[in-house]
């Protein structure tokens, strides 16, 4: 229960995805997601796209659930300050252990503000579950909160489709989110793109295509 002054702007979920998250399903992925191999596999992805930036200080992860990504950042960058927003409570108290250093608000995406900017914006498999209505907000938000660089590691298709996801439908929506950024952001400009197959023998992911994005 100490944890819980940590955990800052705790609020109400207000979409049908936003409770889906916030409640047993989400507190289900918490349980799913406790593997160690995930960090190595992390590990192996961030250092990758962290050899293409320079001088990140400050890194912000939008839908950060138990910490494995920033658990994999921590070790690549020990000094770096980091923020996390995750809806559900369950996995906020989780990433609180993991990450006892992070500024962690239990709080949607979509409502969430900040007066802070971050070298380093990033969601990973997380605006797929986003309502595509929400998405403008969301890119708002990674563009404006991002003084440098800003990346996107999702499932990818080149036009918007819908997939069923673990037998529920309207929950899981792929898209060339970071086409849509750098339409509506014409600053940006593209870094490095790549895959990461399932099927790969050292450090699967999820069939995640990634994107790293600079102002």
């Amino acid at each position: 229960m100490g944890y819980h002054s940590d955990i800052k702007n705790i609020n109400t979920p207000s979409t049908e995805q936003e409770d889906f998250w916030a409640g047993e399903f989400g507190n289900s992925y918490v349980e799913r997601n406790k593997n160690e191999h995930y960090v190595a596999d992390n590990l192996a992805f961030f250092s990758k796209v962290i050899a293409r930036t320079q001088r990140v200080n400050k890194i912000l992860e939008l839908g950060a659930n138990v910490g494995l990504n920033l658990m994999a950042l921590k070790q690549l960058l020990p000094n770096v300050e980091f923020s996390a927003v995750e809806i559900n409570e369950r996995a906020a108290l989780a990433l609180k252990r993991n990450v006892p250093d992070a500024d962690i608000y239990q709080k949607s995406i979509v409502d969430f503000t900040s007066n802070e900017v971050w070298d380093f914006i990033f969601t990973k498999g997380v605006l797929i579950h986003i309502n595509p209505d929400q998405l403008p907000k969301v890119y708002e938000l990674m563009y404006q909160k991002s003084s440098r660089y800003i990346l996107i590691a999702e499932y990818y298709n080149q036009t918007p489709i819908e997939v069923t996801y673990r037998g529920h439908s309207g929950k899981l929506f792929k898209r060339d989110f970071a086409g849509e950024m750098l339409t509506q952001y014409p600053d940006l400009s593209l870094v490095d793109y790549g895959f990461i197959y399932h099927g790969d023998t050292n450090f699967p992911q999820d069939d995640v295509t990634w994107f790293l994005l600079e102002k």
